[in-house]
């Protein structure tokens, strides 16, 4: 039996364009200061917790790679990064709000931007991604640091019932590799961004 592998995806913290709304895909846009002050919430939570966490590995966008950068340091543990994790790219949608996507592409604008990455193709890469970290990292525990959209593809493809609700900045969601497949042990948790959290 192969030893056991957990996966903690986590999604990046706050930027400017998350604040205002914007879809930002490919985009590279940075951490905000509140985004940074999130990912040190979530470090300061995996220390009290004292979990092994063998390592980080992150998108190569700048968001991704700096919440990844401030985990790594804070935990003392490797930090890598690959480009399987980036975010979907939206094409045309990159940089406009919710308005301004629906004036011009209609309420179903996920399905009619024409130069966006398919959700194929995003399922795609991330299973790969999976597939081959989990063959080369066996029984190990890593923190994936990656984007909504991408994250919400891949927990669809990896676990039953996981649903396509909103995953938010600087969640943190815990999946067990196990013989019959990935196990969620923690979805979609941001208690570590509640100030009661750290009194």
């Amino acid at each position: 039996m192969n030893a056991c592998m957990r996966m903690g995806w986590v999604r990046h913290g706050l930027t400017a364009w998350n604040k205002a709304g914007k879809i930002q895909g490919t985009t590279d846009i940075p951490l905000s200061a509140v985004g940074e002050m999130q990912a040190q919430r979530l470090a300061d939570r995996l220390l009290r917790e004292k979990g092994l966490w063998n390592g980080v590995v992150s998108s190569d966008l700048k968001r991704a790679a700096k919440t990844g950068q401030i985990l790594s340091d804070r935990l003392g543990i490797p930090f890598l990064t690959d480009p399987r994790l980036k975010e979907r790219s939206f094409g045309q949608a990159e940089g406009t709000t919710e308005a301004e996507r629906i004036e011009r592409w209609g309420p179903d604008w996920r399905r009619r931007v024409p130069d966006q990455e398919t959700d194929g193709s995003v399922r795609e890469r991330g299973l790969a991604f999976v597939e081959q970290f989990t063959a080369s990292h066996p029984g190990e525990n890593w923190l994936v640091v990656t984007h909504g959209s991408f994250l919400a593809q891949m927990l669809q493809t990896l676990i039953a019932d996981a649903g396509d609700g909103h995953i938010a900045n600087l969640s943190l969601t815990v999946l067990e590799r196990r013989e019959d497949g990935w196990i969620p042990l923690l979805h979609n948790c941001t208690a570590h961004l509640r100030d009661d959290f750290h009194e």
